[in-house]
């Protein structure tokens, strides 16, 4: 891979695993610095050694408010500056809306949504300060669908799409993009609670994403001329609609 983000400065939330994880890997084999944020200590500590001085591993706990603030300084205090977020952790709640726990609502509408809300205004001013800046937010096929069986996590997506899209239109006179990339199924932990046969069935299908995959259409967001935003990229398997 050619080096297309040499001397950048990105942020990952939910950079421990998964999507947040791929996507980190994609920035530093491109040449970035990653501050890689997550709850998940001991995580970011095994990839700080993988990964070496380009990682810069943070630990915040994105639920308690006190903590979520201090993204960005503790960014700045890591790497300078901020040229990239990827503004990736999330959770997922499925099944039927008369099953689910409430609060188990809250945590995930907090994190889904809240969480993101907070994280990209808390870096705006820093972008827009310095006249540029890329803000990526993992959304969901869920975003662009009614899917009956997650009620609650599409509301989720739905919401933040409309933030991403909204908010893309008041800074782009800053320099900044904005963006959203909208899997469909991804193998992270955030399918684990599927019903065991629908799991096995999507597998044998190929109707599964790999997060690698998905960090690839990020890096080719990221990597377009400034002129041009990749406003929203929803990508799936190709056995998807079997």
């Amino acid at each position: 891979m050619t080096r297309e983000l040499e001397g950048k400065v990105a942020a990952v939330t939910g950079a421990a695993s998964g999507i947040g994880l791929a996507s980190s890997a994609a920035m530093l084999a491109a040449g970035a610095r990653v501050v890689m944020i997550d709850r998940d200590a001991s995580a970011l500590a095994g990839l700080r050694g993988q990964y070496g001085d380009a990682v810069s591993p943070v630990v915040i706990d994105l639920l308690d408010p006190t903590d979520c603030a201090t993204l960005l300084p503790r960014v700045l205090d890591a790497a300078g500056r901020l040229d990239i977020l990827h503004a990736n952790a999330g959770s997922y709640l499925g099944g039927d809306l008369v099953d689910a726990r409430t609060d188990a609502i809250d945590r995930m509408l907090n994190l889904n949504v809240n969480v993101v809300m907070k994280n990209v205004r808390d870096v705006l001013p820093h972008m827009i300060e310095r006249g540029a800046g890329d803000i990526i937010v993992t959304s969901s096929l869920a975003a662009h669908y009614p899917t009956p069986w997650e009620p609650v996590y599409a509301s989720s997506k739905w919401a933040i799409d409309c933030f991403v899209q909204t908010v893309r239109r008041q800074v782009f006179k800053h320099g900044i993009r904005v963006g959203a990339i909208s899997p469909g199924p991804v193998v992270t932990a955030l399918i684990a609670d599927w019903p065991a046969e629908k799991l096995k069935e999507a597998r044998e299908s190929g109707s599964l994403l790999e997060p690698a995959e998905v960090a690839d259409v990020i890096m080719f967001m990221l990597t377009r001329p400034r002129g041009m935003t990749i406003r929203d990229v929803v990508m799936l398997p190709t056995n998807f609609d079997l």
